[in-house]
């Protein structure tokens, strides 16, 4: 039985070489393309075959992955709308360019949206996420030697609440509280400019909050936290952070988990 070839659409962050691991595990081969700039050097060992095409080059991006026979994809890490928008960045091809014409408005999950019927349109099929990462996923409970206090836990009720609705607007996924006032909120500049700027506006000591999306699509863009986000949470003086259990990819666990300790940070899944 031949092997089956899962492609991995690849954007920012450590999550695509764990997930890339992960399908190997599992017996896929696999072959990732980096849609953006900036991808972890250590995908291109992970996988079987490996390419740099520009997120704009939508028509070379389907014909690569037909050259392998790609019969599903996995679209992980972070390729945010800035991306679209830095003058001379990408240059679309004409796939890219219809696309972005029919699309009713910019919103992350629109554009991602269109990209995946795409592909689904040229018989690829686009995997929900978490079956490659289930084992990413934190269950309920503090993961760190000290436990919230009081305070903190109240701060984290709110922060969460605030998450969950700013998430049913699709603006962002972050949000920074202290004493039950919202300091920052994420939109297009990304849950670590988010926290250093309500850090340096709540003047530390604030909480961090992240949630999913009410009508999270579980194909993109779910959640993620991992060692940058704690080295944010650290330089903003933040003291803890509440995630969302089965929904919150927990990335270099080991890693965060006793950065968070190091610095007296408490990480709690709800």
């Amino acid at each position: 039985m031949a092997m089956e070839v899962l492609g991995v659409l690849s954007g920012v962050g450590h999550l695509p070489v764990e997930v890339a691991r992960s399908a190997k595990s599992l017996g896929y081969e696999v072959v990732a393309v980096g849609v953006v700039p900036g991808i972890d050097e250590e995908l291109a060992d992970s996988v079987d075959f490996y390419y740099d095409i520009n997120i704009g080059k939508i028509g070379k991006i389907i014909s690569t992955l037909k050259k392998h026979r790609v019969t599903r994809v996995t679209m992980i890490g972070k390729v945010t709308k800035e991306v679209l928008y830095k003058a001379g960045a990408i240059v679309p091809d004409l796939r890219a360019i219809k696309i972005l014409a029919s699309v009713p408005d910019r919103k992350d999950d629109t554009i991602m949206n269109a990209i995946v019927k795409e592909l689904e349109g040229e018989g690829i099929e686009v995997m929900d996420q978490t079956v490659l990462i289930k084992p990413l996923l934190p269950q309920p409970g503090v993961l760190t030697k000290r436990k919230p206090t009081e305070a903190e836990l109240a701060d984290m009720e709110f922060g969460f609440e605030m998450a969950k609705a700013i998430g049913g607007l699709d603006i962002g996924q972050t949000v920074v509280v202290k004493n039950r006032a919202v300091m920052a909120v994420e939109a297009i500049e990304g849950t670590d400019a988010c926290i250093l700027r309500g850090g340096y506006l709540g003047k530390g000591g604030v909480i961090v909050a992240k949630a999913a999306k009410p009508s999270q699509d579980q194909r993109f863009d779910i959640p993620g936290f991992g060692t940058k986000t704690m080295e944010s949470m650290i330089y903003a003086g933040a003291t803890g952070i509440v995630i969302e259990a089965g929904n919150t990819l927990l990335v270099e666990r080991e890693k965060v988990i006793s950065l968070a300790d190091k610095h007296n940070i408490t990480i709690l899944v709800k």
